[in-house]
């Protein structure tokens, strides 16, 4: 949020777009005293969860604030064209099949003057002697893909030339890959103690599968074929109209 400059000014209403159970939605509210915060999954589960977790730990959400949850499609928005003085976005983008209605969407409901936030994992960024990623690479996501139920990947690069051709401005874009990578050791190590094999065991055929490609998102963060990207923009036009 300091990175985006997302104070300048503070917004008064969120959308966390795949909130997940609610973390960042509670948060940004709580930092910067929103009088309104929505969060937005494909998951039932999350959604009940979400509201539970910030009706027991409200702490820091103000009194008189909205936070809600619905299960809604990010490609298919049901809120009226500019809503929001901010749009945050959390590793949610690698799960979007058309990243230029994905961010469409996103720039639909942002009011004029609001900030969008994406923070999202991506490819590298093509040489322009490159026409695709090397045959290593495609296969090294195609795998992941597969395990994750993810769509293609994109560069940081193609999600600016949509921003670009949405008529975004101020667009900055950054690579915190390095501070990320190493989260992928962490969870493996975890993974395998005691506790973290016991817990695999029990979760089931598909969250086993994808701690086995846990492996490969390390590699592919090692050899630099996986970002760790974010990038941030402003919706033309005067905040609050």
């Amino acid at each position: 949020m300091e990175w985006a400059g997302a104070d300048e000014p503070r917004p008064k209403s969120v959308l966390d777009v795949g909130c997940g159970v609610g973390g960042s939605t509670r948060h940004i509210v709580s930092k910067y005293g929103c009088s309104y915060g929505c969060g937005i999954t494909l998951s039932p589960y999350q959604a009940k969860r979400a509201g539970e977790i910030t009706s027991a730990e409200g702490a820091g959400i103000p009194k008189d604030a909205v936070v809600e949850f619905k299960v809604e499609d990010a490609l298919n928005q049901p809120f009226e064209d500019a809503s929001f003085d901010l749009v945050w976005s959390l590793e949610s983008g690698e799960h979007m099949p058309d990243k230029e209605k994905f961010v469409g969407e996103l720039y639909r409901v942002l009011k004029p003057g609001g900030r969008v936030i994406i923070v999202t994992w991506c490819h590298r960024v093509l040489e322009e002697s490159e026409a695709s990623l090397s045959a290593y690479e495609r296969l090294l996501l195609s795998l992941i893909n597969k395990a994750y139920f993810l769509p293609d990947w994109v560069s940081i690069a193609q999600y600016e030339a949509i921003a670009t051709g949405l008529g975004f401005k101020d667009i900055r874009k950054d690579d915190w890959s390095n501070e990320v990578a190493p989260f992928w050791t962490a969870v493996l190590k975890t993974a395998v103690t005691p506790n973290g094999i016991r817990g695999l065991l029990k979760s089931g055929a598909k969250t086993m599968r994808g701690a086995a490609v846990m492996p490969l998102m390390r590699l592919g963060f090692a050899s630099g074929s996986i970002k760790f990207n974010l990038m941030t923009a402003v919706k033309p036009g005067v905040t609050g109209t």
